[in-house]
């Protein structure tokens, strides 16, 4: 029978999750081939390695296993793309999203009148008390509504992981969309130009069936950051973007200290017959320290999340190069702005100037040699 549907299904510690959601699909669309895709971030609880057995069993399941690299949307692009079905599906393995509505949804696809339908938590006859989090019910909303004035969409939960699309409308523009942040459909929505004929069916989400929550203490700045990358990203790169937002917040953190320092130490370390410059050479070190530390740890858990190092070892090495890299971003900076002084231009320019090349330098060096590979 010729392939129908295909069935994305992006996954983190989902391992407990995946024979259970296979059963159901398997229930759900008999009669319809299909085939499922689960695309894992190599997860540490032995996801893929329990998709890889099921997968032994049952010849519609295939596993795309990624290394270095995490993320929802770039999962779910991943594995939309490598799907020969003229239809697929994005869903999480984690039971929250009915599979009985798949045939629905499929249909309407199908039937040539609309090319993406999905399953909204807030349309009439949709329900979220099962999933038991009203908190994220408001939080979620407010998201909603942001995302239609970014789309320009107007519907119910534009926010929504569980939706179907013509495998042609995905790959026309796959490599438009930015796969930043945790909501594919909204990257999808904001990116295709071609109006969309829109599908929308009410589902009753449901809770986790095992497990924890994918979406982790950083979910509100993801949104924030797709929300950035689709208004201003073709600009100015997103990432480097967060990383010189976070570098700005490290000059603010360095200031502080400095004055901490001075305040705390200065008159002891004069009377102590000390050299006047010592306090602000004390002040001066500690404050980069510090600074270039809080630095190291933001781009850490935010600017490369996706690359994030985790373990003793691996955070204390990537730190050492993390100053490493900044050593040599300031001596860019000082060069630049020392040399554009030297022929005429006024210093505040000048020292603007230099910012931006240290601050490029850093980026690129860090990006290699911190969070990537030699």
């Amino acid at each position: 029978m010729t392939l129908r549907l295909g069935v994305v299904l992006p996954t983190y510690n989902e391992r407990k999750n995946l024979r259970g959601m296979i059963q159901r699909l398997d229930k759900a669309l008999a009669g319809i081939p299909w085939e499922a895709i689960i695309v894992d971030d190599n997860s540490p609880d032995g996801t893929s390695d329990e998709a890889r057995a099921i997968a032994q069993e049952d010849g519609r399941v295939r596993v795309i296993q990624r290394i270095g690299r995490r993320g929802l949307s770039s999962a779910a692009i991943e594995g939309m793309c490598a799907t020969a079905a003229p239809v697929v599906a994005v869903m999480d393995a984690d039971h929250q999203h009915d599979p009985e509505l798949l045939p629905g949804m499929l249909a309407a696809i199908e039937s040539g009148e609309y090319d993406l339908s999905y399953a909204s938590r807030f349309a009439e006859g949709a329900s979220t008390e099962e999933w038991g989090r009203p908190d994220r019910v408001k939080a979620s909303n407010l998201a909603n509504r942001i995302a239609n004035k970014v789309t320009g969409v107007e519907l119910t939960d534009p926010m929504s992981g569980y939706f179907m699309l013509k495998s042609e409308v995905l790959r026309a523009d796959a490599h438009r969309l930015s796969g930043v942040g945790f909501k594919i459909l909204l990257d999808i929505l904001a990116t295709v130009e071609a109006p969309l004929r829109i599908k929308e069916v009410p589902m009753n989400f449901a809770a986790r069936a095992e497990g924890e929550s994918k979406l982790d203490r950083t979910v509100v700045f993801e949104f924030l950051v797709g929300l950035y990358d689709k208004w201003l990203g073709r600009w100015i790169p997103t990432r480097f973007a967060l990383f010189g937002t976070i570098g700005g917040l490290g000059v603010v953190v360095h200031m502080a200290v400095l004055a901490v320092v001075l305040n705390l130490f200065g008159e002891a370390l004069r009377v102590s017959h000390y050299p006047k410059e010592t306090a602000f050479i004390v002040g001066q070190t500690t404050a980069a320290l510090v600074a270039m530390t809080f630095n190291f740890v933001l781009n850490n858990e935010l600017t490369y999340a996706d690359k994030r190092l985790r373990g003793f070892v691996p955070l204390l090495t990537g730190w050492v190069r993390f100053l490493l890299t900044c050593a040599f971003g300031l001596l860019a900076n000082i060069g630049a702005a020392t040399a554009l002084v030297r022929l005429g231009f006024n210093p505040y320019p000048a020292a603007i100037v230099g910012i931006v090349l240290g601050s490029v330098w850093n980026f690129a060096l860090s990006s290699k040699f911190v969070w990537g590979k030699y």
